[in-house]
């Protein structure tokens, strides 16, 4: 393979060509409520062409390797037909040429499909049996095995195995017209193991679900509140994380001029931190999808703004260094420059001692959606609880956080030691990418003065 993506690249009337091919086997597997939803299985292939020409990008998309150079032909001429500037690509130090398979420590592949689907159908019955009031429930089983090939004229080849399993759990309760959910999700990519004995969970999932129909709404009004290390680690990719990506910067000056390295963003026991690098990871990859190697990225360090994520061409219009965040959902899709891990690092006090700093206020746990709008955000937890001179109290609902990305990480005035790294089964989406796998993360946080919405 590495012979034949790089000879259909030799002589490509171009600045720069690149050529990626993809292999994705799947298979899934869902309950909705007492019934079986959906199995099923696949085996999708193809490949793009990338070719840059005068700052002009062209591409050319195709599902069988016949006529590779014909192809690049294909997206060099097209480039040639928008490119009116100069091409700009920072460097990468040394050209990727490596095959990086999977590591696996329980491969997926082996274990029966009727092993699985055993295995979320009791999931199911835990879920609808948890509470009478559980009307309905979503159990699901994913795995994805994608395996990337890439080439570029500048001589670069590398081959990946990228694997990945999800269970996602939820549970729907109804009382009148009042209906409440809860959900958990997990994933891996090494380990099967992460999908079982997760039989107490779903009872937890169901109960919940139960709760919330009879807990109190959160009580509006500027509060104190502690953020849950998953739910810390989710404002940190969507309040900040999304804002550190380049190609949004570089196409915004008054965001570009905000975010400028050496900015003062929040006390000095603050750093935010993407590493692509961390091993076993979901949101881990040995290179990027344009070859550039993935590593880490200090985006806030000590309080201080220290870096932005990148592709190469970002990285060259802003006169910085490529961080192998140029990242593509699969076959047929350009890169766009997209997060990894993304977390928030562990500070210096214990739990506890973050706790007790509470008289009053919101313990926010995991995220139920949002939105941002600029430096603007707009956050749901999916549940909270109060707390009580630095106790846990009841549960609520209805736990929305709302305001400025920069003031909040401001008001920031405690972090815990407790840092966890979360593997979720979901994922980041942009630019009709979606879901881009990711993980995210933090410790508990505590935040003065946040605007949160309830009753």
């Amino acid at each position: 393979m590495k012979d034949r993506l790089l000879a259909a690249l030799a002589s490509a009337p171009a600045d720069y060509v690149e050529l990626r091919w993809e292999t994705n086997d799947q298979t899934s597997a869902a309950y909705r409520g007492k019934e079986m939803d959906s199995v099923g299985s696949a085996r999708n292939q193809g490949g793009i062409v990338r070719a840059c020409v005068k700052g002009g990008w062209g591409t050319s998309v195709f599902d069988t390797l016949d006529d590779l150079p014909g192809r690049v032909a294909q997206a060099c001429a097209n480039a040639a037909l928008v490119g009116h500037e100069t091409t700009a690509l920072a460097p990468v130090p040394k050209p990727a040429v490596e095959v990086v398979p999977a590591q696996l420590a329980n491969d997926f592949r082996g274990v029966p499909l009727d092993d699985k689907l055993a295995l979320i159908g009791r999931y199911n019955q835990i879920i609808l049996g948890a509470d009478k009031a559980i009307e309905s429930s979503l159990v699901s089983y994913a795995e994805l095995f994608r395996t990337v090939h890439f080439a570029n004229s500048e001589g670069a080849y590398f081959c990946e195995e990228r694997p990945r399993v999800v269970l996602y759990l939820m549970a729907v309760g109804r009382d009148g017209s009042l209906v409440q959910r809860a959900s958990e999700s997990f994933s891996s990519a090494t380990d099967y193991n992460v999908v079982l004995g997760r039989d107490d969970l779903a009872e937890e999932v169901g109960q919940r679900a139960a709760r919330l129909l009879k807990a109190p709404q959160c009580p509006g009004g500027p509060q104190t509140v502690v953020l849950r290390p998953d739910f810390a680690g989710v404002f940190a990719h969507e309040a900040f994380g999304h804002l550190s990506e380049a190609d949004f910067l570089y196409e915004n000056p008054k965001m570009r001029d905000l975010m400028q390295l050496g900015r003062e963003m929040g006390p000095k026991e603050l750093s935010i931190i993407d590493d692509g690098s961390l091993a076993g990871r979901t949101g881990s990859l040995t290179y990027d999808d344009e070859g550039t190697p993935a590593g880490q990225t200090m985006l806030i360090r000590n309080g201080i703004l220290a870096g932005h994520l990148h592709s190469r061409e970002t990285a060259a219009k802003m006169g910085e260094k490529p961080t192998g965040n140029a990242r593509a959902i699969g076959r047929g899709r350009e890169p766009i420059v997209r997060m990894t891990n993304t977390y928030i690092d562990a500070g210096p006090l214990t739990r506890e001692e973050l706790f007790a700093g509470v008289d009053d206020g919101i313990y926010c746990c995991s995220m139920l959606g949002g939105q941002t709008m600029m430096e603007m955000f707009t956050f749901s937890a999916a549940y909270g609880y109060r707390i009580r001179n630095g106790q846990i109290g009841e549960l609520v609902r209805d736990v929305v956080l709302t305001g400025n990305v920069y003031e909040t990480l401001h008001r920031i005035d405690g972090l815990a030691d407790d840092l966890q790294i979360r593997e979720s089964g979901g994922g980041c989406g942009k630019g009709g990418q979606s879901p881009l796998p990711v993980t995210f993360g933090g410790p508990h946080v505590r935040i003065r003065d946040v605007v949160v919405g309830g009753k």
